[in-house]
């Protein structure tokens, strides 16, 4: 209850008074008709309500001087362009309500009120750093950076243009997230949007809380992620032709050792071959001999026949000869062929230990290709 002096006592110091009040306020005064008197803070204004502006019949500031009680009503944007609580207080010239007192208060959401409070400490919480921004339905209305990242080109007051991630979340009344590439703010960032609900109902949106996070360490491993990637493919592909190769040197290693050992086995045969030459070389000089026994025996008649068996003993001695030469030169064949088959053994040895590393190598580059899909997971998720 105010009388009428106490309110124009009330005027002469309403100018400091208004700036006192946190987040700013409104003071005014009404009859039924019209405004009629009005201080604004520095914080906070309503343009629309001026001095001469009709009051409306359904509003506090009538109805405060028809109740002549005390009124409190909440203001839809759509009536101020903001929304506003006004708390009307009837003025009394006697026992005769004459106007209403009016006091007009930002009516934020709570998350809004607040919002010059947390900012500083969250924004500063990211590694990176972040920046925290909240719209009403048509503007920016609060931003705050942190040391490390500022979005400048985001400044108050700023309208929200149609297709921003501020946009889409009052349209859809959901979550919005943004990945914006380093074309635009210099580095990448993730930005994601919440709409802010009217308290009394929510199912209108009435604010947005924004963050934005810069993602240039997340980008980088993502980068590294892909290189890393490519790279594993061009080794795999690298590997796939080395395992290959080791595949067919091991065939022809495994071929070599076959045939090395066939030539053994030639070599035995031939020696066997030679031991029959020799019988028969042993055999044909007794024969020759035999031969020239009986030829002395025939005398002169013989002696031609003697000279034959001559010829069959020299032949036979010869062949004898020969026999131990190519057994020689079979044995210094079959050395050489046993060194070559130790050689072959330890190379198929070798090749099938190739092999089995190319196995191993193959699979640890798989399992590292699989961490690089898991790093670049990680990446995209930070």
């Amino acid at each position: 209850m105010m009388s009428l002096g106490t309110l124009e006592a009330f005027k002469e110091i309403a100018g400091h008074l208004v700036n006192l009040i946190p987040g700013g306020a409104v003071f005014a005064t009404t009859n039924t008709d019209m405004v009629t008197w009005k201080i604004a803070s520095n914080a906070f204004d309503i343009p629309a309500f001026q001095v001469g502006v009709k009051v409306r019949a359904d509003g506090a500031a009538y109805q405060c001087i028809k109740k002549q009680e005390e009124v409190t009503e909440k203001i839809p944007r759509n009536v101020y362009g903001m929304r506003v609580i006004m708390n009307s207080f009837p003025v009394f010239d006697g026992d005769v309500v004459v106007e209403s007192f009016c006091v007009l208060l930002p009516r934020l959401h709570p998350i809004a009120g607040s919002f010059n409070n947390f900012a500083p400490i969250i924004a500063n919480m990211f590694p990176e750093g972040s920046f925290l921004y909240m719209t009403d339905l048509n503007k920016i209305a609060y931003r705050h950076a942190s040391d490390k990242f500022d979005m400048p080109g985001l400044k108050l007051g700023d309208p929200i243009k149609d297709g921003w991630i501020a946009d889409r979340a009052i349209k859809t009344k959901a979550l919005a997230v943004e990945e914006v590439d380093a074309s635009v703010h210099g580095v990448p960032v993730l930005i994601m949007s919440n709409p802010c609900y009217d308290e009394d109902d929510d199912s209108k949106v009435v604010a947005t809380f924004c963050i934005a996070l810069p993602k240039q360490n997340a980008f980088d491993l993502r980068q590294l992620s892909n290189n890393l990637t490519s790279g594993l493919q061009e080794i795999s592909a690298v590997i796939e032709e080395l395992a290959a190769s080791a595949s067919q040197i091991n065939t022809n290693e495994q071929e070599l050792n076959n045939n090395i050992e066939e030539v053994n086995r030639l070599a035995d045969n031939i020696s066997e071959v030679l031991v029959f030459i020799k019988q028969i070389a042993d055999e044909t000089k007794m024969l020759g001999l035999n031969a020239a026994i009986e030829a002395a025996r025939a005398g002169e008649a013989g002696r031609g026949f003697g000279v034959v068996a001559e010829e069959i003993r020299k032949l036979s001695d010869e062949s004898k000869e020969t026999v131990i030469k190519i057994r020689d030169l079979i044995n210094k064949i079959k050395t050489d062929v046993n060194e070559t088959t130790q050689k072959s053994e330890l190379n198929l040895h070798a090749s099938q230990e190739q092999a089995a590393a190319t196995e191993e190598i193959t699979a640890s580059v798989q399992d590292i290709s699989n961490m690089a899909e898991n790093l670049d997971k990680i990446a995209r998720e930070m």
